[in-house]
């Protein structure tokens, strides 16, 4: 089973985001467009791990208190685009703690430097990422998800399996 943390978003910021990808999509960018029901922020990428109940019994340890996250930026990594986040000190120590238990109780995951994004299209057919508005949208984060990634017919299909919630 391939296991993902993550934040999901509210119709507010979804929608913000779909507006970016349809920007991209009007400047005839063809690629692999993150479907809108999959746009989410990752904190800590598990992979392949038998155990959901032991991620989400480690998740339970998380004590973080509601925080704002507003849309800000966009950027690339190679063939990746993606929009940014502005700087959340609660977002990265919230991040910070769940790797840290992930790692405490020996769930592997991807140890990569946490750098929030959100992932807009994959293989995108132009090699620069045009200018793009980032429209203004925000949301209350007030819990986190632990998420199921499957390959579909159509693509990547993520099924939340529990999430916790703030103090």
């Amino acid at each position: 089973m391939r296991l993902f943390i993550a934040i999901k978003f509210n119709d507010e910021i979804k929608n913000a985001l779909i507006s970016m990808q349809e920007q991209l999509k009007r400047a005839n960018i063809r690629g692999n467009y993150t479907k809108p029901e999959n746009l989410h922020l990752t904190l800590a990428f598990i992979g392949e791990y038998g155990e959901p109940g032991r991620v989400l019994d480690t998740l339970e340890q998380v004590r973080f208190r509601s925080f704002e996250l507003s849309l800000s930026g966009v950027g690339s990594f190679g063939k990746l685009w993606w929009a940014g986040l502005s700087a959340s000190v609660e977002l990265h120590n919230a991040a910070a703690q769940i790797r840290h238990l992930l790692a405490d109780a020996d769930i592997p995951f991807d140890k990569k430097k946490f750098s929030p994004h959100i992932t807009l299209i994959r293989e995108p057919t132009k090699p620069a990422l045009p200018a793009t508005e980032v429209p203004d949208a925000k949301m209350t984060v007030t819990e986190i998800a632990l998420m199921r990634s499957e390959r579909g017919r159509n693509g990547m299909i993520y099924t939340e399996v529990g999430t916790v919630s703030c103090q």
